[in-house]
Parts: C-alpha cells; sequence; structure tokens
C-alpha cells in the first residue's frame, strides 16, 4: 500500500485559521490527517490520499450535496454520510471558497446556539473578512 503524503503544514495553518476562530470548534489528529470537531461532530478532515492527492471533507446542507457531486473534479460526494462532501486540495486551491465551505460545515454541525453565533459568508459577502466571525446574538427586532 503506498504510503499517504503529509498535507502541507500551511495548508493545515490556513484551515486552523478559519475554523479555530468559529465557538469551540477544535483541532485533533485524525486516523490520517487533521480534523476539526465541535461538540464530537466532524467539521472538516483534511488528509493525503494513497494516491498522493490531498483532499478535504465536510458537510454541507442537504440540497447542496447534489450540487458538488454534479461539479465534478475538484468537488466530490464522500461515501459516507448524507451531508459529507469534499474538495481536492491544490496549488490552484480558491481559499476563499473553501472559507465559506468550512464555515458552512461548521454551522451544519454545531449544536444551532452556536452556529446562531457565526456570520455565514453569504450574509455578508461585501466583506469577506468577517466570513465566520463569531458576532454574538442578533438584538430583538421590534
Amino acid at each position: 500500500m503506498p504510503e499517504r503524503p503529509h498535507v502541507p503544514a500551511e495548508w493545515i495553518d490556513r484551515i486552523a485559521a478559519v475554523l479555530e476562530m468559529l465557538p469551540e470548534c477544535v483541532e485533533s489528529d485524525a486516523w490520517v490527517g487533521v480534523r476539526w470537531r465541535v461538540h464530537g461532530a466532524t467539521v472538516a478532515h483534511v488528509f493525503g490520499g494513497e494516491d498522493g492527492l490531498f483532499r478535504i471533507t465536510f458537510r454541507a446542507e442537504p440540497g447542496e450535496v447534489l450540487a458538488f457531486e454534479h461539479l465534478g473534479p475538484p468537488y466530490f460526494r464522500a461515501s459516507w454520510g448524507d451531508d459529507a462532501v469534499g474538495l481536492v486540495l491544490d496549488e490552484s486551491t480558491d481559499w476563499e471558497e473553501l472559507t465559506e465551505l468550512l464555515v458552512d460545515s461548521y454551522c451544519v454541525q454545531a449544536p444551532e446556539r452556536l452556529a446562531a453565533l457565526v456570520d455565514r459568508p453569504s450574509a455578508d459577502a461585501s466583506d469577506p473578512g468577517t466570513a465566520g466571525q463569531a458576532t454574538g446574538p442578533s438584538p430583538p427586532k421590534g
């Protein structure tokens, strides 16, 4: 069996910078690669495959899973879970898009009370620098 390559530290750092600013999202070693979890639910898992490619898996809203599957490479539908999808990482990866996907994955996996603390990227597309920042609950309307 071919040896799996180690994910470049720079990529792990970039992913960690997104996920670890989200409430209670923590990094840990996985059976292979690195994963980030919130309350025991995996938000993302990055690893090197036996084929030498690097992949990150994450969760998507049920209505988006089929779209990822139909987009084809670099996207794929994972063989486990109804909401598990992934992306092959390489030098052409769109890190801004991946940031949005990771924040969405967090919101799918996190308890509602934690997900409510996060500005999802689509909520403020005019300022990508605020994607995923925890802001606290919105003030009551009225």
